[in-house]
């Protein structure tokens, strides 16, 4: 279950109760400030990130093999755009769960996160087949 849905809510009253107790208004006025900053500087956050991606093309990452290596289980779509400065490609229908999101690279490697409900649950990578990946057989004149 997902406590930070309540926990923030019930921690914003709960310090919004301790200001009123303490300073009056004048520590309700002071919670509330607070709270717009926190919501200017996530708002921010995300512009400048999305300023980033808006530069790349859509799915594409430098380094699949080094994405798969920095992903780690519950991190936000957020951060994965943030990590890969591009937008994923989306390879489930608008609003399914779960949500498949892919990253291209150079070589063609593939990074395909599943997130559920924002949150990633699991990832692959898929790297293209080369000839150098199989041993090389020889054929004698005799058979």
């Amino acid at each position: 279950m997902n406590f930070q849905r309540y926990l923030v809510p019930i921690g914003a009253v709960g310090l919004t109760a301790w200001a009123w107790q303490s300073w009056g208004w004048m520590g309700v006025i002071m919670v509330f400030t607070g709270g717009v900053m926190w919501l200017l500087m996530y708002f921010t956050r995300l512009v400048q990130i999305l300023k980033r991606a808006n530069n790349r093309p859509i799915g594409f990452v430098d380094s699949a093999v080094m994405l798969n290596a920095k992903l780690k289980p519950g991190m936000s779509l957020m951060h994965i755009v943030a990590m890969t400065r591009a937008l994923g490609q989306p390879e489930t229908e608008k609003d399914a769960q779960p949500e498949i999101f892919s990253w291209r690279d150079g070589s063609q490697s593939v990074v395909r996160c599943t997130l559920v409900s924002g949150k990633l649950q699991s990832w692959t990578l898929d790297r293209p087949f080369q000839a150098e990946d199989v041993e090389p057989t020889t054929v004698s004149a005799n058979d």
